[in-house]
């Protein structure tokens, strides 16, 4: 009898997820490499070789490809012949495996859950609690499945009841573009069908732990529905334009993966949750013989892509930069920050917002006058550094702040990833104020641009306190300029045409 015991089991998960803190699945590395390869975008072709570049230095360096270094969610498939050496529940003992992980001083990971959700929403500190389901099966082992979710890519789930005769494809590309870029393409779409309404999600959510094989099913062909159904996707959903990044181009997912499950016959539940380009995920067995050993990618895996900046991108010097500078600013121009500039997101525009209407002036050191603020909750440095990873959180999740920072602050411009949303975009025209974007999931890269970090307000919010950064040569791109012209509508638009593959529809 195969006797599995509690320490391997905690080591197992810790080790795993550490090991996809800082490695990318072999599979999305070739993928990606291919589809940086045939882009013909230059914006998107940009943000691909910064992924790349960065994927490699975090295998080098053994820190987080990004910053949110997500929700664990494992899928734990335990064989009936198994007998357990341990006190601890399932649950509990991934919990400590999470726990170890996040907490590792070497390189420690971002905790980012909150308990009390519709509540107070405090920091668990660290990571706790996983997301765990648990299915007994026949055998002798213990199968794990485990993944770290960011927000960005979770936050675009989307789960609907469709009717019997609706059509999944038109559905798919519906829903697609409305995802926006704050998922932080190109990764893959996990789709589920069937079942009941969470039976669907969970379907969608396991499909992401599958690999990436759409270059082999092309070639071999499909050889039943859902295959057919996952070219098909795959191909439209790239035709949208989208690109990487949202900035447009040819690839907007590497791979879709389906999963089916028989359903009411009123019913077609289907759920869509997208990877992000982390694509933090890896699969186990536990057989008795000791804790998981896990084999990393050789640096032949990674293509001859080493980012730089453009000679020609615009230079700019954060301590004297201007409205009237900022103003010739162009959508998807690349530049390149240096200087101070102030952090924040969701928790402290809370905040601000709130101590502005009790007519309270900010903390001391808070003056937003003609700077720039960076949407980002960065890892703790080790090591010397002066911060770790820490790359751009979802604009659009302040999208409801805009006016007040712009109209209250004196702020001129701001940086995130993805789009902007309209009331944002109109704040932006009206103040003439900018809004940038730094590629998601290019966290340890962007980190080497920041040369001090220092908290100044808020410290009590962990990660989500305000700091001060000085950077040098931060790469950005022009989102969304003083005009309120968004590269988000201009790339995809641009491309779409090109690929002509699905009409542009009039809005």
């Amino acid at each position: 009898m195969i006797v599995i015991r509690q320490q391997d089991f905690i080591d197992s998960i810790a080790g795993a997820l550490q090991f996809i803190s800082y490695y990318h699945p072999v599979d999305y590395i070739h993928a990606l490499a291919e589809a940086y390869r045939a882009e013909q975008s230059p914006a998107a072709r940009d943000a691909m070789a910064q992924i790349l570049t960065n994927s490699r230095m975090c295998a080098q360096g053994h820190r987080p490809i990004c910053q949110d270094t997500g929700i664990v969610v494992a899928f734990v498939r335990v064989g009936m012949a198994v007998r357990w050496d341990a006190t601890l529940t399932v649950a509990e003992m991934v919990n400590a495996g999470v726990r170890k992980a996040y907490l590792d001083a070497d390189n420690p990971l971002r905790a980012s859950i909150v308990a009390d959700p519709a509540g107070k929403r405090k920091n668990t500190g660290d990571n706790t609690p996983a997301v765990v389901h648990v299915e007994l099966v026949h055998g002798d082992s213990v199968e794990v499945r485990i993944a770290a979710k960011g927000g960005g890519s979770e936050n675009k789930a989307v789960m609907e009841m469709l009717n019997p005769g609706d059509d999944i494809v038109e559905w798919v590309l519906q829903r697609v573009p409305e995802m926006g870029a704050g998922w932080c393409p190109p990764g893959m779409l996990g789709i589920g069908i069937g079942g009941t309404a969470e039976k669907a999600v969970l379907l969608a959510k396991e499909a992401l732990m599958q690999p990436i094989d759409m270059h082999e099913l092309k070639a071999r062909g499909a050889r039943n529905r859902l295959e057919e159904l996952r070219i098909e996707l795959h191909d439209k959903v790239n035709a949208l334009g989208i690109g990487a990044q949202g900035l447009g181009g040819l690839t907007t997912v590497l791979d879709v993966k389906i999963l089916d499950y028989p359903t009411h016959a009123a019913s077609k539940p289907i759920a869509i949750i997208p990877n992000c380009a982390a694509t933090r995920h890896i699969h186990f067995e536990l057989e008795g013989k000791g804790v998981a050993q896990f084999t990393p990618p050789r640096l032949e895996d990674y293509p001859e892509v080493h980012w730089k900046p453009a000679p020609d991108a615009r230079r700019v010097n954060l301590a004297t930069v201007t409205r009237d500078e900022i103003s010739q600013w162009q959508p998807g121009e690349t530049v390149l920050l240096s200087g101070k500039l102030l952090t924040g997101r969701d928790a402290a525009h809370k905040r601000i917002k709130e101590m502005l209407a009790r007519g309270e002036k900010l903390p001391t050191g808070v003056d937003f006058t003609n700077r720039f603020i960076y949407y980002v909750g960065p890892v703790d440095p080790v090591r010397g550094e002066a911060v770790g990873p820490a790359g751009p959180t979802t604009a659009t999740r302040m999208d409801g702040f805009v006016e007040m920072m712009l109209a209250q602050t004196g702020l001129i411009g701001m940086i995130g990833k993805a789009e902007r949303g309209k009331v944002a975009i109109e704040a932006i025209k009206k103040h003439g104020a900018v809004s940038l974007i730094a590629v998601g999931g290019v966290a340890y890269l962007v980190s080497k641009a920041i040369r001090s970090a220092k908290v100044i307000a808020f410290a009590d919010l962990g990660m989500e306190a305000i700091y001060e950064f000085e950077v040098e040569n931060m790469p950005v791109t022009v989102a969304v300029d003083a005009r309120g012209r968004s590269v988000h509508d201009i790339g995809p638009a641009e491309w779409r045409k090109r690929i002509g593959m699905i009409p542009v529809r009039s809005v």
